[in-house]
């Protein structure tokens, strides 16, 4: 048989600490990954850098496996030293309970199970790692969860999400700015989506991936055309379902717009809506005829005599459609405006008036 070089597959130093040793394996096993490295040489990485993992993250064994000395050579032929055949470390092999990769159903042993010289060192078999206190899927748990005993208890790790609160992870929150034009013309208004999204080429992992370049992200846009609904209220979220974020396993967050009130002319209130025009202060106690623009058209509206600043004239009809059929009202609100300029003949009179209302 082949002697192994752990250290070398991990790419460490054989003093490396077990922080060090922790890191590489993490680095290649996200790298090498079955459910991330489609390449066919990646099944036979991913089991060498597990094997390398399960020795040198092991105090005893990797005692055991250094005591075969640092001369020997990846690739060479290798013969176990006497006493070491067949021999059953520790607690290795007990516990019964084999994992599984939950989401192809892919287990250690469906990789072709520890090496010939792993089991010449430690005995053959694959189940708990109950010599050092936790499972054989512990060591699993820095690829981010997802095995599962064959049991039938999760063997996650406490950090895996379910998958509501991953398609959770995956919803767009945006604003979307709303005129009261585009919702009484009940014609669907366009808006941008511009996000980043964990790259679903090698699960965010990056490294040497060309889709992402190596960021683990991809910046992804696209516009909408979305439909508003009548009576729409400040804040009210409307809900795309599927249009957010794509995860893993093409999971889909939704993408949820919050309203928000854009108009220079209008106050919004369901499908009523207020509009506030200047008149002067002779057209206020006199009254007067006055054009205005609505929704639905210019119309004459009557300013009664003796009408004050803040009055509010109703116009029934003239808001934006109900959902129950119809429209709601405009509101025009009366603003008295002085004109920014003045005659000479102008200004007297308003003196003259002023002298007037003294001696009422």
């Amino acid at each position: 048989m082949e002697y192994k070089d752990y250290y070398q597959i991990l790419g460490v130093k054989r003093d490396a600490t077990q922080a060090e040793i922790k890191s590489a394996y993490r680095k290649l096993a996200k790298k090498y990954h079955p459910d991330v490295n489609k390449t066919p040489e990646a099944s036979a990485k991913f089991k060498d850098i597990n094997e390398a993992f399960e020795v040198l993250s092991d105090k005893d064994k990797r005692q055991r496996y250094d005591s075969l000395g640092s001369n020997w050579q990846a690739g060479a032929n290798y013969t176990p030293p006497p006493g070491f055949e067949n021999f059953g470390f520790g607690g290795f092999g007990n516990g019964g309970n084999q994992y599984q990769y939950s989401s192809q159903g892919i287990n250690f042993e469906d990789l072709g199970g520890f090496s010939d010289f792993f089991n010449s060192l430690f005995g053959g078999g694959f189940s708990s790692r109950t010599s050092r206190g936790g499972s054989a899927g512990s060591f699993y748990e820095d690829l981010g969860g997802g095995f599962s005993s064959r049991t039938g208890r999760s063997r996650a790790s406490s950090s895996a999400k379910t998958s509501s609160q991953a398609a959770a992870d995956l919803n767009i929150t945006q604003e979307i700015k709303v005129s009261a034009k585009d919702i009484f013309n009940q014609k669907p208004v366009s808006v941008r989506i511009n996000n980043l999204e964990k790259c679903t080429q090698c699960s965010g992992v990056g490294s040497m991936c060309p889709h992402c370049n190596g960021t683990g992200f991809v910046t992804f846009s696209k516009t909408l055309n979305v439909k508003i609904p009548p009576e729409v209220k400040e804040d009210q979220k409307i809900r795309l379902k599927g249009e957010g974020k794509t995860g893993s396993g093409n999971l889909k967050g939704d993408l949820y717009l919050v309203v928000k009130f854009a108009d220079k002319q209008y106050s919004i209130n369901g499908s009523d809506l207020t509009k506030t025009i200047d008149v002067t202060p002779a057209e206020a106690v006199i009254g007067t005829k006055k054009e205005i623009e609505t929704l639905h058209g210019n119309i004459n509206i009557k300013i009664p005599p003796k009408t004050t600043g803040g009055t509010v004239l109703r116009l029934k009809g003239l808001g934006l459609p109900k959902k129950s059929g119809g429209y709601g009202n405009l509101n025009v609100k009366i603003n008295l405006s002085i004109p920014k300029t003045l005659s000479d003949e102008e200004i007297k009179l308003y003196e003259q008036l002023l002298k007037l209302e003294k001696t009422v």
